[in-house]
């Protein structure tokens, strides 16, 4: 019960069962009522938590259809039961078959199928409900997923341009579960940013937080890869990396759990401008960044991408210090999402094969 009172729930095993069919009744014929179905459904403002507080025993029983009686020759049908899930949940099976997924408020899977009534076709014997057990797996859906390695400020920024509040410190995997963000603007529109759990080395094999937090990229429209300009250190036992082996190793780990990510739309910020040497760091970064195969070719094999991720553009930045570099992030994450949901719109089978190449710009903004 601990990981329900967290809040946040991004799989679940439920176990399911149809009911069972009536009794027919033999004498007149009867036929007796089907059993129950029971179905997932995507509901608005429902979590797994909460599926998990309404039957915290993971049992989903629909109701039996009743025997066929003298005064009642059809007997009535069991109740149906409906499993409410968020938005974005994937249902499977044990042996990990998809039985599909539910990306819109309202849409409906049945899982377990009531048994038919007794009738002379069965000798008048209802048959057992369907019974099995399912997983519910949640992938969270927004318009931009933010990807980066621990303590990169990833919820620092998160908390700049949008509503959410994530916790917030000096040290790495403050961030244990997705927080999700609404940016607003001043003519109504929003734009939802996932702030999830820091990659690891590794995590395309499971490694840290592994799959819990890859799956969570799938459904992003954009991606927003942040990396601390001064590298990052995960700890006395790992290496230090620089800022553009940050870059490589996460084009590296996505590429690993699914070569289409690195396919999709990315924005690279460099965070932390506001420290000693940074632009001198910026400045050597954007220039490995332009003949990264060669930069590559000194690394070891294994962190190497088979295939680069073309940034739309590459934006220094102070999450925390320069308020008017967050502003500028803001507006440019819109206007890049709004220009490929015209390219969608335009010509759905080209955007989905070819992107819009920009040019790596750097910005003029006055960073402190």
């Amino acid at each position: 019960m601990k990981r329900m009172r967290r809040g946040f729930l991004d799989s679940l095993r439920l176990y399911v069962k149809g009911g069972s069919g009536g009794m027919g009744y033999p004498r007149f014929g009867g036929v007796g009522g089907t059993g129950g179905n029971i179905y997932v459904e995507a509901k608005e403002e429902s979590n797994l938590s909460k599926t998990l507080k309404a039957h915290p025993e993971k049992r989903w029983c629909s109701g039996s259809g009743a025997n066929s009686r003298q005064y009642r020759i059809l007997g009535e049908r069991g109740k149906d039961i409906c499993i409410p899930v968020p938005v974005g949940t994937t249902v499977r099976l044990e042996d990990q078959r998809s039985i599909g997924e539910l990306n819109q408020v309202g849409d409906k899977i049945l899982v377990a199928r009531g048994g038919v009534g007794g009738s002379p076709n069965n000798q008048y014997n209802g048959q057992k409900g369907q019974a099995h057990h399912i997983i519910l797996e949640l992938k969270l859906i927004a318009d931009i997923g933010l990807v980066g390695f621990p303590n990169a400020g990833k919820s620092t920024l998160l908390k700049a341009i949008s509503n959410a509040r994530p916790k917030i410190a000096s040290y790495p995997f403050t961030t244990l579960k997705p927080n999700i963000g609404m940016a607003e603007f001043k003519d109504g529109r929003q734009i939802s940013i996932a702030d999830l759990p820091g990659l690891v080395e590794g995590s395309w094999a499971n490694v840290g937080m592994g799959h819990k937090f890859l799956k969570h990229v799938e459904r992003t429209k954009m991606l927003l890869f942040m990396v601390d300009i001064n590298g990052f250190r995960l700890g006395p036992r790992y290496p230090h990396r620089s800022a553009t082996e940050n870059v490589v190793l996460l084009n590296k780990e996505l590429e690993l759990y699914s070569p289409d990510l690195v396919e999709r739309p990315s924005v690279l910020l460099v965070n932390k401008m506001d420290s000693p040497f940074a632009e001198d760091k910026l400045k050597r970064l954007l220039e490995e960044l332009q003949y990264i195969k060669d930069v590559c070719a000194k690394f070891p094999e294994e962190m190497c991408p088979n295939q680069f991720i073309t940034f739309d553009e590459i934006i220094p930045c102070s999450a925390k210090e320069n308020k008017e570099s967050i502003s500028y992030v803001k507006l440019r994450l819109r206007e890049l999402l709004d220009f490929y949901d015209d390219q969608e719109k335009i010509a759905p089978e080209l955007a989905a094969k070819k992107r819009a190449k920009t040019k790596l710009i750097e910005t003029n903004l006055q960073l402190v």
